[in-house]
């Protein structure tokens, strides 16, 4: 059976912009920085599907969240 690399979450976040490099995002899932859904998602291989891939976002006590909503001006303390 084949599985497109392509849904893998690592992969995901590189397309969403979340993280520039592949390596970056690896090292955010596993951190624990990233869900999908309500769920966090500590595994890089973790398949995304289509319909999932609008709930991919932050953990609310990500500091990186933090850092990108300070960056954009829109971090309401």
């Amino acid at each position: 059976m084949f599985i497109d690399v392509r849904r893998r979450l690592s992969t995901v976040l590189v397309r969403l912009k979340f993280a520039e490099h592949l390596k970056e995002a690896v090292t955010y899932i596993e951190q624990g920085h990233i869900r999908v859904g309500p769920d966090a998602v500590t595994d890089p291989a973790f398949l995304v599907t289509r319909n999932m891939e609008d709930f991919v976002t932050w953990v609310n006590s990500s500091n990186i969240k933090r850092k990108v909503l300070q960056y954009n001006e829109k971090l309401d303390d």
